[in-house]
């Protein structure tokens, strides 16, 4: 069958649900994911004097032909958005930046060193988000940054991140549209501490000096991310879950969730809802956890599903904040891109192809035997048929299609890469 035909055919079921099939796929392609660069390179970045990977983050597999420079992360970015439906964003890390042979310190990067991703990002009309990269470096070799009982350090990483939020603004500012500037720290420690407070004020006191200017809110957003463990953080992490809420709610900061840094039962999809309430706007960084915070590609799973459904449901398309994170070296760096991609965005098509008012009715009243049997029967109404409508509409590969122009791609330009 014909996509549109099968499409059409699709439309009729949801519409008997008072579904508009067509407002939908019009809301979804003004809806961008953050895609994150570094899945492209295995974390390595561009510094000049390129350090070691490390604060608790490993990249495992040795695919061939990823990214050694600049201008081939660009093109597989290209590449990627080539094949994922829509409008994206592109997420970059401190070690991105561009000197031109020039050690660079990062307690002094400074705007100038970006200039190429953001001339690149207004050709393809993207925004672009912005990390500074709190590892991979000396001065974090002993796991402590921004809550370093050395002043000396501290102050190293305290002027890198507000040198970061700079350069978030300057996005922010060229391309329109404002980036979120995120802080992730690897602090903690790998035994039982003494003592966790101490180095809690330390991170607190650290974060008070970095947001003490304001920046416009419509060039930059801060964001604060936990973690729950690291690999040499294992009993203690300083940048806790409580210790960034506590400190978004009181600051007006946004809280990032990433979904692989909470405990294994612990599932993000289930604080949403609630921390919307207290918050205009929360962020994530959706990956996928496999017995630890191993950052696998994102797959259209249970918890994927739930996540957009609970975003789709409480009407917070516009208040939560997606980006994503995962890096696997195992497989094709471009397929793990439009595969993690498409699967958040197929997400987000699917909730919003549900019929949430009606369901949520049926719990106000009391009716759980006729919620389950919707919610149940739902999972296999024809959602397929719309997202490949919706592909072929926005111009990208139909299905597996998509695998053709990664094999070909891999043959023409990664497999001639050193």
């Amino acid at each position: 069958m014909a996509i549109k035909e099968a499409y059409e055919l699709a439309k009729q079921d949801y519409e008997k649900w008072g579904i508009d099939v067509e407002a939908v796929l019009k809301k979804l392609s003004t809806i961008p994911v953050s895609i994150h660069c570094w899945q492209g390179d295995d974390i390595a970045g561009f510094e000049v004097n390129q350090n070691e990977l490390s604060g608790g983050i490993d990249v495992t597999g040795n695919y061939p032909g990823k990214a050694t420079n600049p201008e081939e992360l660009r093109q597989d970015l290209e590449k990627a958005l080539s094949l994922i439906p829509g409008k994206h964003r592109v997420n970059l890390h401190a070690i991105y930046a561009e000197t031109d042979g020039e050690v660079v310190e990062r307690d002094v990067i400074e705007p100038k060193h970006f200039e190429n991703w953001v001339n690149w990002a207004k050709e393809h009309g993207l925004g672009l988000d912005f990390n500074p990269t709190l590892f991979s470096h000396p001065k974090a070799d002993d796991g402590l940054t921004l809550s370093h009982p050395d002043e000396a350090i501290r102050k190293f990483w305290i002027d890198h991140c507000i040198a970061s939020r700079k350069i978030g603004a300057y996005f922010g500012q060229e391309l329109g549209t404002p980036a979120v500037t995120n802080i992730w720290i690897p602090d903690g420690y790998k035994d039982i501490p003494s003592d966790r407070l101490t180095p809690r004020l330390r991170l607190k006191d650290s974060l008070d000096q970095i947001f003490a200017e304001d920046i416009d809110e419509a060039h930059n957003l801060d964001a604060i991310e936990s973690k729950l463990f690291g690999i040499g953080s294992e009993a203690y992490v300083v940048g806790s879950h409580e210790f960034y809420l506590g400190y978004a709610l009181k600051n007006n900061k946004l809280c990032l969730l990433d979904t692989g840094h909470f405990h294994p039962t612990e599932t993000v999809s289930n604080k949403i809802s609630s921390m919307l309430l207290y918050s205009d706007k929360l962020a994530l960084h959706v990956s996928r956890p496999v017995r630890w915070d191993s950052d696998h590609v994102v797959i259209f799973d249970d918890e994927l599903k739930e996540i957009a459904l609970e975003i789709v449901r409480n009407d917070a398309l516009d208040r939560v904040i997606i980006g994503l994170d995962f890096f696997d070296a195992s497989i094709n760096r471009i397929a793990a891109w439009t595969i993690g991609t498409r699967n958040m965005i197929k997400a987000l098509l699917y909730a919003m192809l549900v019929p949430n008012e009606q369901l949520k009715q049926l719990q106000e009243e009391g009716h759980f035997t006729d919620r389950l049997a919707l919610m149940e029967e739902f999972k296999t109404y024809p959602f397929g048929a719309v997202w490949d409508y919706y592909c072929e509409k926005m111009g990208v590969p139909v299905k597996e299609e998509w695998l053709k122009e990664i094999k070909t791609y891999e043959e023409a330009v990664l497999s001639k890469r050193k």
